[in-house]
C-alpha cells in the first residue's frame, strides 16, 4: 500500500475548497475575498499577481478590498489562474 504524504502548514493554508474552485474556474468571483483566496492558492504576494498579470497592485488591492471587481478580459486572467496557476507563476518568471 503507497503511504500518502502529508501536506504541509504551507500547503494546508493556501488550500480552498473544491466548490470554491469550481466557481472560479467558472469565472464566477462573488467578493473580494474570492480574489484573495486565489492568489493565495496560487501562492503569489498581491506583487507578483499584479505582475504576472500585467495589472496595478492598486488594482489588485481594490478587488481583494471589495472596492471594485474584476471584469472582461481581467476576468478570463483569472480563470486561467484557477484552472492553471502553475502558468501565471510561469508567467511571472518570464516577465521579470
Amino acid at each position: 500500500m503507497t503511504e500518502i504524504p502529508e501536506i504541509s502548514d504551507e500547503q494546508f493554508a493556501s488550500a480552498v475548497p473544491r466548490s470554491l474552485r469550481n466557481r472560479l474556474m467558472a469565472g464566477n468571483f462573488e467578493s473580494g475575498s474570492d480574489v484573495k483566496a486565489l492568489r493565495q492558492f496560487i501562492g503569489l504576494t498581491q506583487e507578483q499577481l499584479a505582475a504576472a498579470m500585467g495589472i496595478s497592485v492598486h488594482t489588485l488591492r481594490n478587488w481583494e478590498q471589495g472596492r471594485r471587481h474584476p471584469e472582461g478580459p481581467a476576468i478570463a486572467l483569472l480563470r486561467i489562474a484557477a484552472r492553471h496557476p502553475r502558468l501565471i507563476r510561469e508567467n511571472l518568471l518570464s516577465a521579470a
